[in-house]
């Protein structure tokens, strides 16, 4: 470690800062991992998290002192960090999500205006505070989820809904929602 001592101040604000972001985005990785019951992968990812970050928390252990700046680069991997792992966790979570649309008077128009946009969806009559309701069920990628919502709201602002991820589909229910045209060529992996 007597070659950090002589590296400039610069040099070792820029890696603590780049050692944060790189330990708080394997963290989301590590509880993605976690949440889809992977503890093998959330175990390896834990061991670098850690390793990581008693790297870059020992430098500036070690600089504070003399250098407050270096506070200041830690303070900001961590922040980088977080938008990092949200733009990991868009591109590594479920690409299915599921829509529970809860409406006391207007289920079935519901159904008919998402149905009329392409979705699949199934439709439960039940009962909340003695009054009848209807559950409607759709299934949409990320992207079509707020769309699905704005619809449904248009006609019963009154509902409630429930907006998760699938964590597991049959293939031909994905195969409705594949781009086609000039959007495939964008979306190919």
């Amino acid at each position: 470690m007597d070659v950090l001592h002589a590296a400039p101040v610069w040099l070792i604000c820029l890696a603590i800062f780049l050692m944060r972001v790189a330990d708080v985005s394997v963290g989301t990785i590590r509880t993605i991992a976690v949440v889809r019951g992977r503890p093998v992968v959330a175990v390896v990812l834990g061991f670098f998290e850690v390793l990581i970050w008693l790297l870059a928390i020992s430098q500036v252990l070690d600089r504070a002192l003399e250098s407050p700046i270096v506070a200041l680069f830690y303070a900001g991997g961590y922040a980088a960090g977080n938008g990092v792992g949200i733009l990991i966790e868009r591109r590594v979570s479920s690409r299915l999500f599921v829509l529970r649309i809860i409406s006391s008077q207007r289920g079935r128009e519901i159904a008919a205006a998402l149905a009329d946009l392409g979705h699949v969806l199934g439709i439960i009559s039940g009962e909340r505070d003695g009054g009848a309701v209807s559950l409607v069920y759709a299934s949409a990628p990320r992207s079509r989820v707020p769309r699905l919502v704005e619809r449904a709201r248009q006609v019963d602002p009154a509902l409630f809904f429930l907006v998760e991820p699938a964590l597991q589909w049959s293939e031909n229910l994905m195969s409705l929602y594949q781009p086609t045209g000039w959007r495939a060529v964008f979306k190919r992996k």
